[in-house]
């Protein structure tokens, strides 16, 4: 019989609750703070629901928004949370032109609001994650 080996087996049974709880945490924070930032550079139209269709969510995002990407793939459906912008019409967050904006018509500039900001967080948010993982094993 090998000594701790119990409490070795025990701790490493913990790792997986402990991980999951610090990521959830991790990333619902890092969502916020990349969906306030989205929010700040929405360009102001009059009735405001392009700021206000800028969210996110776990899971699948709302019909007819448009996606930044998902952390995490559809098999870990309660660990992948999507950021959008804009919806389909009829819905709360009726903001279908977000796209326009975004990346532009043949009458209109392009606007970007969405991916600049993914694309200057990314590195951020997959190093919090990486944290939040770490601290789980040590915490274990």
């Amino acid at each position: 019989m090998v000594d701790g080996l119990a409490k070795f087996e025990a701790r490493w049974k913990r790792i997986p609750k402990n991980a999951t709880i610090n990521v959830r945490a991790a990333m619902e924070d890092m969502a916020n703070d990349i969906v306030e930032e989205m929010w700040s550079r929405a360009p102001q139209g009059f009735t405001g629901n392009l700021g206000a269709s800028i969210g996110w969510t776990w899971g699948d995002a709302p019909a007819g928004s448009f996606v930044i990407g998902t952390v995490g793939g559809r098999e870990f459906a309660t660990m992948r949370i999507t950021i959008f912008a804009g919806g389909g019409r009829g819905t709360d967050r009726d903001a279908f032109y977000a796209r326009f904006h975004e990346f532009g018509t043949v009458k209109m500039p392009a606007n970007p609001f969405f991916f600049p900001v993914w694309r200057a967080r990314r590195k951020r948010v997959k190093g919090r994650i990486s944290r939040a993982i770490s601290k789980a094993i040590r915490e274990s």
